[in-house]
């Protein structure tokens, strides 16, 4: 376990959002003897991990798994002694393209992958390769990754199986997007094998938001505070150096803010005093929202955990299959699918009610599952995620804000400064845990 470092005179900071970079900062923090303040809007911690109440355990909002390598996390879940609730398995993956699903998980898969020539095959599987041992990231920056793609397999991979992916994650943004965001996906999923080369991934039984949870708990043991449905409208300083958050539901001081939420966000909190370079700097970042429809279903769709839609026809990016990773038993027998659609906050889907988007899913639904009846869904539960993925474009290096403010006293530490990594729950502790260090580091 991690040892907390104590010091004498603690200091109070206030943490503005509770996800999981936040609770990480606030946790390492707490456990050093500091007072803290975690500040959430919602009525849960957790952020883009929360969870909702069903027939059976907690269920995610949002699909969630780690990947073997993802060590930070895991680091932490060892410190609240929880590793023996996770569970790491051999997952099925494939590819919706042409009206019909393709088996990917193996080498094998791609060997036997007939919507691409023998010859582009063997080229995709070289691509993948090449792409694991790029170690200089930064030589990627300046090229997007439909470039990159295109010279790394040519041009009938990148349009079979690239560019639907890279118009479904990030729709019209897709041409923009940075060749190092790409590079770490294909880096990521193919560290994450097993000696078969099957991809092998993990889940925290009971749902994400129990880790969430129990570093909550941890932080109010060791003395601090989690406050829910306390949204932060105004971040200021005061004339002593100390800080203030308010809202409606109240004021908390400070003598340092971390502010975790998204980038433009924070620009509305702290507009009154920030120079405006600083407040450009916080808003020159796009982020696409993500709308994700949770079915429950009383039988299977297939034995595919996570299918890629390469069909542009088709309105989801993903249709991920819950209980091929974890057992039905869990949700009470219920059949556990996510659709998700990352999209513009001003796109037609994301602004349907519930009842529209359901009815828009069941044609696509029946067409990528013939057999697909409506009769079959037990329940259903709509998501929506305003800020849910930054737009990652080229040298997108120099358009990060540092984590230090402008004032003294005030920090950074949001999913759009994770680089090159693309955001999740990993890289959000050790982000956290970075800013608990640079804090302790400098107030011992």
């Amino acid at each position: 376990m991690t040892k907390p470092i104590l010091f004498e005179k603690p200091i109070r900071v206030a943490i503005v959002g509770g996800g999981f970079a936040g609770l990480s900062c606030a946790y390492d923090l707490a456990r050093s003897g500091h007072d803290v303040t975690v500040l959430e809007a919602e009525g849960t911690v957790g952020g883009l991990a929360g969870a909702f109440e069903t027939s059976g355990e907690k269920l995610d909002r949002f699909y969630h798994h780690w990947f073997t390598n993802d060590l930070e996390v895991m680091g932490l879940i060892d410190d609240l002694g929880m590793s023996d609730q996770v569970v790491t398995n051999p997952t099925n993956t494939g590819v919706f393209y042409a009206n019909k699903i393709f088996k990917l998980s193996t080498p094998k898969d791609l060997l036997q992958f007939t919507a691409l020539p023998f010859w582009d095959r063997i080229r995709l599987g070289i691509l993948t390769l090449r792409a694991r041992r790029v170690k200089d990231w930064m030589a990627l920056e300046s090229e997007t990754a439909a470039d990159w793609l295109r010279k790394l397999g040519g041009e009938n991979v990148y349009k079979v199986l690239w560019e639907p992916l890279l118009k479904g994650k990030f729709g019209p943004y897709a041409e923009d997007v940075s060749a190092v965001w790409f590079w770490n996906k294909l880096k990521l999923r193919g560290g994450s094998r097993g000696k078969g080369g099957e991809e092998r991934l993990a889940y925290l039984k009971g749902s994400f938001s129990r880790l969430a949870e129990e570093m909550g708990k941890q932080i109010v043991d060791h003395g601090g505070s989690v406050r829910t449905n306390a949204p932060v409208t105004q971040i200021l300083p005061n004339e002593d150096g100390t800080w203030i958050c308010k809202g409606s539901w109240g004021s908390v001081e400070a003598d340092k803010v971390v502010a975790t939420t998204a980038l433009p966000l924070v620009a509305d909190m702290v507009e009154e005093w920030a120079p405006s370079d600083y407040l450009h700097s916080l808003r020159r970042i796009d982020y696409l929202a993500n709308i994700c429809l949770v079915l429950r279903l009383d039988r299977s769709l297939s034995s595919t955990y996570w299918l890629n839609v390469n069909d542009p026809s088709f309105p989801y990016v993903g249709v991920i299959e819950h209980t091929n990773f974890e057992t039905p038993e869990a949700y009470a027998g219920d059949h556990v699918v996510y659709l998700s659609k990352y999209l513009p906050h001003t796109d037609e889907l994301y602004n349907m009610t519930d009842e529209e988007v359901m009815e828009f899913s069941v044609t696509h639904m029946q067409r990528m599952f013939p057999d697909f009846k409506t009769e079959w869904v037990r329940n259903y539960h709509v998501w929506r995620a305003r800020w849910s993925q930054p737009v990652v474009g080229k040298d997108y290096s120099k358009a990060i804000p540092d984590a230090v403010g402008p004032k003294p006293g005030f920090h950074l530490c949001s999913m759009a400064q994770i680089y090159p990594e693309d955001r999740g729950t990993n890289y959000a502790v050790r982000e956290g845990r970075k800013m608990a260090a640079k804090l302790l580091g400098t107030t011992g």
